[in-house]
């Protein structure tokens, strides 16, 4: 490519990067016709969080996890919750080297590291080096992402990171492109190779007026989850306008009718953003019908839970402890 363009082989868009320029993510750039990692240990946000913040909701049930965040995204959501770290090129970092992390971590009495907040995947260098260091010293390593990956960097995260939440955003290859500017198709392989790895994984659907707020995609997304597995704990959550869109919030009884139908061939679904007395982000056993796991807000309580199953009945609750 004349020597000035280099190639970048993290996602799937596959950027073609100029010399001086980024990559769509804006972490990534070329530097003298060598690929950098701008964002190398650049952390916006830290905090010690629930786990169930992320939402991990069956992995490791109230504890709490360092959970850090750089900047960039390789998606261009006009509706992005995390948008002044996501889509902002001058939000502010400091540097933590990865061992410095995990220091912290075991400092705050963590039970790992959660790359989270903005899109991790487009810092898998430092998620790569972070991690193994974790695993060393017995921590668990978790990412909150969109999904958009390909299979060989995925492959190597798989190798120490032990719990996924993958954003699906749509079922809709068109609205991907279109507004997302990213892939569904991808997403999807993403969401199966974590499944047949047997690494855990939990997938959020934010339901966003206007773009994927009808009950077929919703039913669209239940099929495919559920062929699957049943297992999978699907998090629906409530849209707020925000960034550059300005639609009116999710109807909240239709994300109620949506948790409704999905039981129907999901064992888990999860209503996120809502009112915490409505119920739906507690675990019920879908073999007795038992609560296992109470939750209002972020306090959980374990109630008929004993060791990943119900206590009641015995059933396996598909939750890693």
């Amino acid at each position: 490519m004349g020597g000035e363009t280099v190639r970048c082989h993290l996602c799937p868009h596959r950027c073609a990067i100029k010399a001086d320029n980024t990559g769509i993510c804006g972490a990534r750039s070329n530097a003298g016709g060598v690929l950098f990692a701008d964002t190398y240990g650049r952390v916006t946000s830290i905090a010690m969080d629930p786990i169930e913040k992320k939402p991990l909701y069956h992995f490791h049930p109230g504890t709490r996890i360092l959970s850090i965040g750089s900047a960039g995204c390789n998606m261009k959501c006009p509706f992005c919750q995390n948008w002044s770290i996501s889509q902002k090129k001058d939000a502010m970092t400091e540097y933590y080297p990865p061992e410095d992390m995990v220091s912290l971590a075991v400092e705050n009495g963590s039970i790992g590291v959660a790359y989270t907040y903005n899109e991790p995947i487009i810092w898998a260098e430092y998620v790569l080096d972070t991690s193994a260091i974790a695993v060393e010293k017995g921590l668990v390593n978790v990412m909150v992402s969109n999904g958009y990956v390909e299979p060989g960097p995925l492959g190597e995260l798989l190798r120490t990171v032990d719990g996924f939440n993958i954003d699906l955003k749509s079922f809709n290859e068109s609205t991907y492109r279109k507004v997302m500017k990213a892939g569904l198709a991808e997403v999807k392989k993403t969401i199966e190779k974590i499944y047949e790895a047997s690494r855990h994984v939990e997938v959020t659907t934010l339901i966003v007026t206007g773009i994927n707020d009808t009950m077929d995609e919703m039913r669209a997304i239940i099929k495919y989850l559920s062929s699957i597995s049943r297992s999978i704990p699907w998090h629906i959550s409530r849209y707020y306008p925000n960034y550059k869109y300005g639609e009116r919030a999710t109807d909240t009884e239709f994300i109620f009718r949506v948790r409704e139908q999905a039981l129907e061939q999901l064992d888990f679904v999860y209503c996120g953003n809502v009112p915490a007395e409505s119920g739906g982000n507690d675990t019920r056993c879908p073999g007795c019908g038992s609560v296992a796991i109470k939750r209002m807000g972020y306090s959980t309580r374990l109630e008929n839970y004993d060791n990943g199953r119900c206590s009641h009945c015995g059933r396996q609750l598909n939750v890693v402890t």
